[in-house]
């Protein structure tokens, strides 16, 4: 299939691809509640005529179309939405208090979807099998782990997988990425500094954790700043820190919690192993405990293959034209396609949806977080292109 002729069909369904976008952002759910989500991506997949698989990783789907023989590539989008409420200034606003797809999630579904349709119409011209991945939980759910352990890249066993994210740091029309570690490696530091409570007036009666607290917190910043090779990335935020009820109480413990970020998983490793020694050493001196835990999973850097981020460029730059496809440098966010990317070659990129002009200038998991769904359709048909050229070797 022909580069022009992708750019054709995709935009003729522009439209379509667009409502399907906005259906999902009116309704946004969170990580394995994305329930209705599911329904909209298999009833869509049926009036395609695409087979599927549902309930994988509880709500995830997985279509196919080809022959169903020869090799086979996969292409995925994530569905679930962040707990942020909506200040974005669209007629399409979330409908659900508290929830958002602050993180263009919604534009990863219905830009696949649209793949879907394309693809489906053109599907004697494919020479093997793609998969349609429709993942749940990518943020912060490890959907993508679980996804892979239900088989998802078996029977037919998936050669290569691709991926792309909206960003609101590119412009609309064009897409980045690189060869190599992409995203960073991600654990979540839980801890629970405990002393003694009392009347805030008498101090000296008390062991006091805020204080322990506070100390631990600058302290951690050191493990960066002086432990680490300069010329090695490394981040560790603590984000939520929660003690006390009352203005004259000396509170009997205090939570921290945050991330930590690296581009290697043995990064992540030392700086877990030096959180525990800093925290409990610091609390230790200070006459409290430190309970330190790393809850949830430690998810793994994003590393694309050299051969799929080449092959990538090239079906990105027949769309956008090659002077809007661009290298990057490594990004400390983390992504779950890195399950993926662990046991087979894939490549993930960034799609420019950022456009001032409509006010799509706020960052992902910004409450006012907005798309120029002008690149939706682009989306789309670098998704068929990736396809068609995957499948050709």
């Amino acid at each position: 299939m022909q580069s022009s002729d992708i750019i054709s069909q995709s935009r003729e369904i522009h439209e379509w691809i667009v409502e399907k976008r906005r259906a999902i952002h009116r309704h946004p759910e969170l990580m394995y509640e994305e329930f209705e989500t599911s329904r909209l991506v298999q009833n869509t997949l049926s009036e395609l005529g695409i087979e599927y698989e549902k309930d994988i990783a509880v709500t995830g789907v997985v279509g196919l179309v080809g022959n169903g023989e020869g090799p086979c590539i996969a292409l995925r989008a994530d569905m679930d939405a962040l707990p942020i409420h909506e200040e974005a200034d669209v007629e399409f606003r979330s409908e659900i208090d508290g929830k958002m797809h602050a993180c263009g999630h919604d534009c990863h579904t219905a830009m696949l979807l649209g793949a879907a349709r394309v693809l489906k119409d053109n599907e004697s011209e494919i020479n093997g099998t793609i998969k349609l991945i429709f993942q749940p939980a990518e943020e912060g759910g490890a959907g993508g782990k679980m996804m892979r352990e239900q088989g998802v890249l078996e029977d037919p066993d998936v050669e290569r997988i691709f991926g792309l994210h909206v960003s609101d740091k590119l412009p609309t029309g064009t897409l980045a990425s690189k060869e190599g570690t992409l995203l960073a490696a991600t654990s979540s530091i839980r801890i629970l500094v405990s002393g003694n409570g009392g009347h805030a007036a008498m101090p000296h009666l008390t062991v006091d954790p805020v204080v322990t607290g506070s100390k631990i917190v600058v302290e951690l910043q050191t493990l960066v700043s002086r432990e680490l090779d300069p010329l090695e990335s490394g981040v560790i935020s603590i984000t939520m820190v929660n003690a006390g009820s009352a203005t004259n109480v000396i509170p009997s413990s205090m939570e921290l919690q945050g991330t930590i970020r690296s581009l290697t998983s043995d990064g992540i490793t030392r700086l877990q192993h030096r959180v525990r020694e800093v925290a409990e050493g610091i609390a230790m001196a200070n006459r409290c405990m430190a309970e330190v835990t790393f809850p949830g999973n430690d998810f793994p850097p994003t590393v694309n293959d050299g051969e799929c981020w080449e092959l990538g460029k090239i079906s990105a730059g027949e769309i956008l034209g090659e002077e809007c496809v661009s290298e990057m440098g490594s990004i400390m966010g983390g992504e779950d396609f890195s399950y993926y990317t662990q046991v087979i070659p894939g490549c993930f990129s960034f799609l420019g949806v950022g456009n001032p002009e409509i006010g799509a200038v706020y960052g992902v998991h910004h409450p006012k977080f907005k798309v120029d769904e002008d690149a939706l359709s682009l989306g789309t048909a670098i998704h068929v292109n990736t396809a068609f050229k995957a499948l050709a070797g």
